[in-house]
């Protein structure tokens, strides 16, 4: 009886150990840098942004002043979103959201790409009402360049894209299909399609257009894709940096193993976190910032990552 309560006194430590350790780990946020080296950029030009992701209201400090005083250091060139910046589950909340955008918009061009709670919140009007429509036009008031299933040009070198994905895609693991890169086209054309940009080049600067041509210049992309499941999809699409989110680092994570589980309730994916390279492309999946539902994080730090691009002759 004694080793019996003992061992349900330690066990009880430890679960309120382990229970304090994630609370902490949820308020207080890690950064990650990456470098990255392309031919598409010229040699010595630099572009430097930053990608949050899975925000889920979280507030870090005082109205997250400390996680936009981590992304002013970086003196980032953009600002890129990958969705979920708010929990849409029977209910929705602009507040945190807005707030966050802008701080941003004050000092740095953002991007912003949807996830599957602003897609929840578009596709369930009538659970949420008119949310959606409110989330577009505080984007347009604060001017986010919002990337639902479009491209914008950066810069002359970098475009970057956003693409919605299908409520299917986002089912528990076994009902999820294969996403067919004819469907990712569908959605946001080809990467080898002409934009804006290139079309103000060839209608202004046709020279400038003909060596580029010549000198087989091509655009770097980048695809905010939510999900990390279709990494071989966005390469055959043409994304040289594919940036995803959504499984939350896979909640705990155990050193060898990895993230334990996705919010689709996959298990101990090798994906769920980190840099991935594959036939001269790169994913980076970011942990998040937030959580939803399973409100726990276990040597799963909330994550700011910074990407670094870099041109290579």
């Amino acid at each position: 009886m004694i080793a019996i309560t003992a061992c349900a006194a330690a066990l009880a430590a430890v679960t309120v150990g382990l229970l304090l350790r994630s609370e902490y780990e949820k308020k207080h946020f890690v950064t990650d840098q990456y470098e990255i080296e392309s031919p598409k950029l010229p040699d010595g030009a630099a572009f430097r942004c930053v990608f949050l992701s899975d925000l889920h209201d979280n507030v870090y400090g005082t109205d997250n002043e400390p996680l936009v005083a981590a992304i002013r250091t970086f003196k980032p060139d953009a600002v890129l979103i990958g969705g979920d910046m708010m929990v849409c589950k029977g209910k929705g909340d602009l507040t945190v959201t807005v707030s966050l955008l802008e701080k941003l918009t004050s000092f740095v061009p953002v991007y912003y790409a949807n996830g599957n709670h602003e897609e929840r919140m578009n596709r369930e009007r009538d659970v949420y009402g008119d949310l959606y429509d409110r989330f577009q036009m505080e984007l347009k008031r604060l001017g986010v360049h919002y990337l639902s299933d479009r491209s914008e040009e950066i810069n002359p070198w970098i475009r970057v894209t956003g693409c919605n994905l299908r409520e299917i895609y986002y089912k528990h693991h076994f009902t999820v299909p294969e996403l067919p890169m004819e469907e990712l086209s569908e959605r946001v054309g080809t990467a080898a399609e002409k934009t804006c940009f290139q079309q103000m080049k060839e209608s202004f600067f046709p020279d400038l257009a003909e060596k580029e041509r010549e000198a087989g210049h091509e655009m770097y992309e980048i695809l905010l894709f939510h999900s990390p499941l279709f990494f071989e999809t966005c390469r055959k699409w043409g994304a040289d940096l594919t940036l995803c989110g959504h499984f939350h680092g896979g909640t705990i994570r155990i050193p060898g193993l990895g993230g334990v589980m996705t919010p689709q309730y996959q298990f101990f994916l090798p994906w769920c976190a980190g840099r991935f390279d594959a036939d001269g492309k790169t994913m980076i999946v970011s942990r998040g910032l937030g959580t939803h539902s399973i409100n726990v994080r276990l040597n799963d730090r909330p994550e700011l990552v910074c990407v670094t691009l870099r041109g290579k002759q």
